[in-house]
C-alpha cells in the first residue's frame, strides 16, 4: 500500500485553477460577495487551496477577462459591477437607461459635421461615393465613465434638420427617433478590436475586445442613418427578450 498523495499533487493543475475559479464565482453568485467587494487576495486562496501562486493568478485572470471581477494592481481584485444590457429588437436610448440605473449621464460630442460619404457609409445608405452625409462622432458617459463611442452618419434628404442640433440636451438617437419616421432597423453584433483612438476615448487597452453594435433604419424603402455604437466589452452587453412570433413583452 502506498502513502497518501498530496491533494495539490494528486489534482492536475488545471482542475485546481478551475476550483478557485468556481470557489470565487460561486460567492459572487451567492451574494456573499456583491459588486465593489473586495474577493479574497492571491496570498488567501494560496493557503486555502494549498497550491502554487501562479495557479491562483490564473484563476483571477480568468475571471477578470469574463467581467466577473476587477483587478487593481497594488490594491487587489473586486468585484465587477454587474454589466449594463442593452436590447437588439428596439431603438435603445443610452441615455434613459444609464438614468434608469440611478446613474449620472452625459454625452461629449467630439465632432459635427457635413462630410462626403467614404464608399461603405455610401453603399450603406445607398448614396454615391462622395454624396453629402451629415456625420456626428459622440462618447456616452455613466458617471464619468466612457460607456460608449458613437459614430452615425446621416441622410440629409431624411433628417435636414440634424445638422443644425444642439446635442448637449439630447443624444443624436434621442432626436432622430422623436423627430424622423422608420418603418425598418438592422441591428449587426461584431466583436472587433478598438482602434488606438478608439480604446484611448473608451479609457481601455487596444488589446482588449469590444461589442460594435451596428444599425441602419430606413422610412419607406430609404435608409435614414447608419450608427456604429463601440463598447467595451468588459462593461457591457447586448441581448433581447421576445416572444415566438417576435414581439417584445411589456415591461
Amino acid at each position: 500500500m502506498t502513502a497518501a498523495t498530496p491533494l495539490s499533487m494528486a489534482t492536475p493543475p488545471a482542475a485546481r485553477y478551475q476550483q478557485v475559479k468556481d470557489f470565487v464565482a460561486r460567492q459572487i453568485d451567492d451574494g456573499s460577495l456583491k459588486p465593489g467587494d473586495r474577493v479574497p487576495s492571491e496570498h488567501a486562496l494560496v493557503a486555502e487551496f494549498g497550491i502554487a501562486r501562479m495557479t491562483v493568478n490564473r484563476a483571477l485572470r480568468e475571471l477578470a477577462e469574463q467581467g466577473k471581477i476587477v483587478r487593481v494592481v497594488g490594491v487587489g481584485s473586486f468585484v465587477a459591477e454587474d454589466k449594463p444590457k442593452s436590447t437588439l429588437l428596439q431603438i435603445a436610448n443610452i441615455a434613459d437607461e444609464i438614468r434608469q440605473r440611478g446613474h449620472a449621464y452625459r454625452c461629449d460630442v467630439l465632432s459635427l459635421a457635413r462630410v462626403a460619404a467614404p464608399l461603405d457609409v455610401a453603399s450603406a445608405l445607398d448614396l454615391r461615393t462622395g454624396a453629402s452625409v451629415f456625420a456626428v462622432l459622440c462618447v456616452h458617459f455613466e458617471d464619468d465613465a466612457p460607456m460608449q463611442v458613437e459614430e452615425r452618419y446621416v441622410n440629409p434628404r431624411m433628417a435636414p434638420g440634424f445638422i443644425g442640433q444642439d446635442f448637449a440636451h439630447q443624444s443624436p438617437s434621442e432626436y432622430l427617433v422623436k423627430h424622423v419616421p422608420f418603418d425598418q432597423i438592422e441591428h449587426v453584433v461584431d466583436a472587433i478590436l478598438p482602434t488606438a483612438e478608439q480604446a484611448g476615448l473608451l479609457g481601455m487597452p487596444a488589446t482588449q475586445p469590444c461589442l460594435m453594435l451596428t444599425r441602419r433604419t430606413w422610412n419607406a424603402g430609404v435608409p435614414v442613418t447608419l450608427v456604429r455604437c463601440l463598447h467595451p466589452g468588459s462593461r457591457y452587453r447586448l441581448g433581447s427578450r421576445f416572444r415566438p412570433d417576435g414581439s417584445v413583452p411589456r415591461r
